[in-house]
C-alpha cells in the first residue's frame, strides 16, 4: 500500500496547528478538503491516526506517520535546492530542549547549524523531551534518556553540572549551617514546574529520608534564576550561571561541594538528512565546549 505525500502532509499540518482550521489557512485550502484528506489517509491505514481534540494529537497508530512526514518533508526540500530548483528553500527543524540547556549552551549551536534553516524550538524537561520524538512532533532532542527512541540514534553530549543556591537573606536566615538536611527540610524550595524533579534529587543525594519542602514554581528559567537571587527560595543553578553569580556575591552555595550532573544526549531520527547533520555537528561542538 502507498501512502499519499499530500494526505501525509496534511496530517502533519493539523497536528503543528493543532486544528483543521488553522491547518487550512497553512496549506491554503478548505477546512472541508483537510477532513477529507484525514479521513482519506485513515481509510488507507485502516486505523485511526488522528486524536480529534483542543490541540489536535497524533494518536499511537498515528505517531510513525507524523514522523514519515516530516522525513519526507525534509528530504523533498533538501532533494529541490540540489536540483537547482530557482529560489533557495527554507528547510524546517522541529528540536525540543531542556529549559536549562536553552539558557546556557545550546543557542550557539543554532548560530552555527547553517543557512537557511527555520527553526522550530520546542521547551520540556530533559525527562520528557524523548516523549516529542517518540510522538514524531519533532526531529531531534535534548534529553536525559539514553536508550534511543525507536527510529532514532542517540549519543551523550556531557553532563550538566548544578549547584544549590541562595540569596545571601535566604541562607542567613533558613542554612545558618550551611545547607544541612534539616534546614533544606523547611526551607522554601523553587522549581520549574511539576515535572522539574531536579532539586528532589538533589536531595537524595543529602538523605536517604529527602523531605517534601515548601515549594515555589517558576515556570521560566531566566524568572527561575533570578527569584533565586531575589531571595525568594533556594534552588538549582547550572554551573555555567552559577559561577558568575557566586563571584559576583549575589547568590552563595549551599551544602559545600555537593553537586548534581545529569547526563545529556542527543537523540535524532536515522535520516540521511544535509540539515540534521549540520544540526548534529553544531550541536556536539557547542556542547563539548560547555558540558562536563
Amino acid at each position: 500500500m502507498a501512502l499519499d505525500s499530500t494526505q501525509l502532509a496534511t496530517f502533519a499540518a493539523v497536528v503543528d496547528e493543532g486544528s483543521f482550521e488553522a491547518a487550512a489557512r497553512v496549506l491554503h485550502v478548505t477546512p472541508s478538503a483537510v477532513s477529507q484528506r484525514i479521513k482519506a489517509l485513515e481509510q488507507a491505514v485502516g486505523q485511526v491516526v488522528l486524536r480529534r481534540a483542543k490541540p489536535c494529537r497524533a494518536t499511537p497508530a498515528g505517531r510513525p506517520l507524523l514522523r514519515l512526514a516530516g522525513q519526507i518533508a525534509v528530504l523533498e526540500r533538501e532533494a529541490l535546492a540540489a536540483a537547482g530548483q530557482r529560489g533557495a528553500t527554507w528547510s524546517r527543524a522541529a528540536i525540543v530542549v531542556n529549559a536549562d540547556s536553552l539558557a546556557t549552551w545550546f543557542l550557539p549551536a543554532l548560530v552555527t547549524a547553517g543557512d537557511r534553516i527555520l527553526f522550530d524550538v520546542r521547551e520540556d524537561d530533559q525527562d520528557h523531551t524523548a516523549e516529542l520524538l517518540r510522538d514524531g512532533a519533532v526531529m531531534a532532542a535534548v534529553t536525559a534518556q539514553r536508550e534511543a527512541v525507536q527510529g532514532c540514534r542517540a549519543e551523550r553530549l556531557g553532563a550538566m553540572r548544578y549547584v544549590a543556591t541562595a540569596a545571601p537573606s535566604v541562607a542567613a536566615r533558613w542554612f545558618p549551617a550551611g545547607g544541612t538536611p534539616e534546614e533544606f527540610a523547611v526551607a522554601p524550595m523553587l522549581v520549574l514546574d511539576r515535572k522539574d524533579r531536579l532539586q528532589h534529587r538533589f536531595l537524595r543525594l543529602l538523605s536517604t529520608r529527602p523531605p517534601e519542602p515548601p515549594t515555589h514554581y517558576v515556570p521560566s528559567a531566566w524568572g527561575f534564576t533570578e527569584a533565586i537571587r531575589l531571595g525568594v527560595g533556594w534552588g538549582l543553578m547550572p554551573e555555567q550561571i552559577a559561577t558568575t553569580d557566586l563571584g559576583a556575591g549575589r547568590v552563595i552555595r549551599l551544602a559545600g561541594s555537593q553537586q548534581l550532573d545529569i547526563p545529556l544526549y542527543w537523540q535524532h531520527w536515522k535520516l540521511n538528512s544535509t540539515v540534521l547533520k549540520a544540526l548534529t555537528t553544531a550541536v556536539r561542538t557547542a556542547a563539548a565546549a560547555a558540558l562536563r
